[in-house]
């Protein structure tokens, strides 16, 4: 337990308005490099990615994009997370497109592949993460915000943290999320836009685990589907709120 930050189910997090809806003001810790990295499925699927590097990291965040997407969802958001100590490497995953730039994957192979064949990718860049050796956090976003529960669930004890923008029930075996969250111990946040449906996909997924510390943001202003709710241009009313509630989560797991 971590005293008042402990959630037994749901915190709701509640936050003025602010000039910058995208963070708060936060210390320069250094300079951020980012390179890019290819990867390689298991199925020998070749997987574009870019590694962002804090000066002095916390923790490897692995950002993982939504539907119709690519890696440039997270362009915005990488460097702030690294200002703040968080490495990341966001890919772009084989069931995607150009929501938010060319995703290069889904370019060569000339077609966005099912949600579940993405997962050999998101097991590619786990593999990634454990060689850098810092402690790995899982960040999902409306189908991957899904499969991150299953890649959680398969290796206790590897991951530190996990965070899911808009988790659904989106794989063709229905049921699976919320079975594989029934196996997550970790820390886990949610959260989703302002829609009935997709706050109650959510809360029953987080209620199938048995972590000790459960997360969920319902937003108060704004709120849109996937990460897009921390960007100010998806979400001008409510990317602050959503910014603040999802830094406080990673500033309480990384701690220790």
């Amino acid at each position: 337990m971590r005293g008042a930050g402990v959630a037994a189910l749901a915190l709701l997090a509640v936050a003025g308005c602010h000039p910058r809806p995208q963070s708060d003001p936060i210390e320069n810790q250094g300079p951020i490099s980012a390179e890019p990295v290819t990867l390689t499925a298991a199925d020998g699927v070749k997987i574009a990615g870019v590694y962002t590097r804090a000066a002095t990291p916390k923790a490897l965040l692995l950002l993982f994009h939504q539907a119709e997407s690519g890696k440039d969802e997270y362009a915005l958001l990488s460097p702030q997370l690294a200002q703040a100590g968080y490495s990341s490497l966001r890919i772009d995953q084989r069931a995607g497109g150009t929501l938010f730039g060319v995703n290069e994957t889904v370019k060569m192979l000339g077609h966005s592949a099912d949600y579940g064949e993405a997962k050999r990718d998101l097991d590619a860049a786990f593999a990634w993460a454990r060689q850098q050796k810092l402690p790995i956090i899982l960040w999902g976003s409306s189908y991957s915000a899904s499969l991150v529960f299953l890649l959680a669930a398969e290796h206790p004890g590897q991951v530190k943290a996990l965070l899911a923008f808009s988790p659904g029930e989106y794989l063709d075996e229905k049921g699976a999320v919320a079975r594989a969250a029934a196996k997550v111990t970790v820390p886990i946040f949610v959260t989703s836009a302002q829609d009935g449906q997709e706050e109650d996909a959510a809360r029953t997924i987080l209620a199938a685990s048995p972590a000790a510390e459960k997360t969920q943001f319902v937003p108060k202003l704004g709120g849109v589907h996937g990460s897009s709710t921390l960007l100010r241009p998806k979400n001008p009313e409510g990317a602050a709120e959503a910014w603040r509630a999802t830094m406080a989560f990673l500033d309480r797991v990384t701690r220790d």
